[in-house]
């Protein structure tokens, strides 16, 4: 890359980062817009922007109780970190290496990640209760003691994920791939397993009533 190319990427994307700051969100939706077309224009420095998407998410979520989610059902997720979550989710893959998306801890209940790219992404502990994950790439994704209560992962791909004592309480898992996935003591009550792949999944003590 030029010097001067590198340069005013650099300037760019400082920019960036002061806006995802701003507290108009005005401001902080242009900056994810913005980011996402360097992560395009700059393939090299594709994972470096990813990741600033990812601490943003990471920075402004935080996480609740299964206790929360069920006293307050109207909560939704905030339209700037929807949209940082769009931009993760329908990232150039190819760009990752070997990295691994972090978004552990966070509170994405709600969230809209239909067809989403999530493969090999940490969500341990993650709130995603009530979120749309519907064709949604979860392959090897980590989901331990996540919270998916009612959320809708139709034909999602779940295998090889672990989702070791996961709440998929009324979760709606129809014709999800669970091929090889972890359920070991994962709360199934009420879930929706009509057509799903189940074969060489891990179902011990896994709670269903």
């Amino acid at each position: 890359m030029p010097n001067t190319s590198h340069k005013a990427l650099k300037q760019c994307l400082r920019l960036a980062i002061e806006d995802l700051n701003n507290p108009k969100i005005d401001n902080r939706l242009a900056a994810i817009y913005d980011l996402e077309l360097l992560a395009r224009d700059y393939p090299e420095h594709h994972w470096k922007i990813m990741e600033i998407l990812t601490n943003f998410v990471r920075n402004h979520t935080l996480s609740v109780s299964q206790e929360e989610v069920k006293s307050q059902p109207s909560i939704t997720i905030c339209t700037d970190i929807q949209l940082a979550l769009t931009v993760l989710g329908r990232r150039d893959v190819r760009q990752d290496m070997e990295e691994q998306l972090d978004l552990s801890h966070t509170n994405l209940g709600k969230a809209n990640l239909n067809q989403a790219n999530l493969e090999l992404a940490n969500l341990y502990q993650v709130n995603l209760s009530g979120a749309n994950l519907s064709g949604a790439n979860l392959s090897g994704a980590i989901l331990s003691a996540a919270n998916l209560f009612e959320a809708n992962l139709s034909g999602a791909n779940l295998s090889g994920a672990i989702l070791s004592a996961a709440n998929l309480s009324g979760a709606n898992l129809c014709g999800a791939n669970l091929h090889r996935a972890s359920l070991y003591l994962t709360n199934l009550h009420q879930a929706n397993l009509n057509d799903a792949i189940l074969d060489g999944a891990n179902l011990r003590e896994a709670k269903f009533s």
